[in-house]
């Protein structure tokens, strides 16, 4: 028995990393979480094959730009052991990690970005307390259902 397969929102300021930068690279590692509640979804929520709405943040007109893969369970992020990263958290050890990335794969591009406007706009087809657009969100990993997922990609 496999299990289901779950789908996310992966948020990325386009001037830090863009879809265009994990179309070039394939493959990336999903570093600089510092926020635990989504670093548990790394951890206990995703799984390799689930899917990734790559969304740009952070930017003039925010929204879903690409769709992506989850290529890896969830390991240790080096970005914390070493100081000299923005990253870096003096509290975490290699025996103790404190936090934790997924490598993130390139799957394609959207014919067109989905604005985050447009997106309210579908607040009832996305059904009450949709993450993205609950007021006072700020976490870079939501959870997307199944449903959720298509009427996105529908808007396409």
């Amino acid at each position: 028995m496999t299990a289901r397969k779950r789908y996310w929102l992966m948020k990325s300021e386009p001037d830090a990393f863009s879809i265009d930068d994990l179309q070039r690279v394939g493959v990336e590692p999903w570093n600089g979480v510092r926020n635990y509640q989504a670093r548990n979804f790394m951890r206990d929520g995703m799984k390799v094959g689930d899917g990734v709405m790559f969304y740009h943040s952070n930017t003039q007109v925010p929204g879903i730009v690409g769709l992506a893969t989850i290529a890896s369970e969830a390991y240790p992020d080096p970005t914390q052991f070493n100081p000299k990263s923005d990253y870096y958290d003096p509290k975490a050890t290699r025996e103790t990690p404190r936090w934790l990335l997924v490598d993130v794969k390139f799957d394609r591009k959207l014919k067109r970005n989905i604005p985050l406007d447009e997106i309210k706009l579908q607040a009832d087809a996305l059904g009450e307390g949709f993450p993205l657009i609950a007021r006072g969100n700020r976490l870079s990993i939501l959870p997307v259902t199944s449903a959720q997922w298509k009427v996105l990609l529908a808007m396409e």
